[in-house]
């Protein structure tokens, strides 16, 4: 999944990763694309994962993984980067969620986790600030039930946000026209992706397969 994500990443964008699944995304990014990844702590051009143990432990991103910094980076405070956030200075967040409504509204942040808390962080901020929100989460929970909804059941971050998402079964857009899908996993049908969605699917005229890359 966070292989798909970085495809779409356009050269030259300056780009958010959330917490967990989405931070791989920046290990995948096409090398022939100059990007920039932010982290909210404070980074602009986070780069590679150091190797293992040569790392600085003083230099981390926002979830505390060690980085590196790529050519060009720059660091500063939390106030700044919030500035550029909340002032649609990123091109692209690639976040995590519990679930996303057909019409893109996000849930990725629960006050009923136990204790632990309301876990908001940044994702509001840059939910509303950047200039495109993509998502990345399996498709169903692992009880089977669908992260995909008509409309969320789990808190909001935003309302009508999410335009990409990327789950281990396909690519969908969604908006004000509900969920369109893009790509499909070979050898999943149309009606079986449809039961395992909570909310009605279209499927665009020139859906495809989903590539799934080798990545052993």
């Amino acid at each position: 999944m966070a292989w798909r994500a970085a495809q779409d990443l356009p050269d030259g964008a300056y780009v958010n990763l959330g917490l967990g699944m989405p931070v791989l995304a920046a290990g995948h990014a096409p090398g022939d694309r100059d990007i920039f990844f932010q982290s909210e702590n404070g980074i602009l051009g986070v780069g590679l994962p150091p190797e293992e143990g040569r790392g600085d432990r003083e230099l981390v991103d926002a979830g505390s993984r060690i980085v590196t910094l790529r050519e060009g980076a720059a660091i500063f405070d939390s106030a700044a980067s919030f500035a550029m956030i909340r002032g649609g200075r990123l091109d692209i967040t690639i976040l995590g969620a519990f679930q996303v409504a057909a019409n893109g509204d996000l849930a990725n942040w629960d006050a009923r986790v136990p204790d632990k808390g309301p876990l908001i962080g940044g994702a509001m901020d840059l939910a509303v600030g950047a200039k495109a929100v993509h998502v990345i989460l399996r498709h169903q929970t692992n009880d089977g039930a669908p992260r995909l909804v008509e409309s969320c059941s789990y808190p909001l971050t935003a309302a009508g946000v999410v335009r990409r998402i990327y789950t281990d079964l396909a690519v969908l857009d969604a908006g004000p026209g509900g969920f369109m899908v893009r790509e499909i996993l070979p050898g999943l049908s149309r009606d079986e992706l449809s039961a395992k969605t909570g909310a009605t699917l279209a499927f665009a005229p020139d859906c495809t397969a989903l590539v799934t890359p080798d990545l052993d």
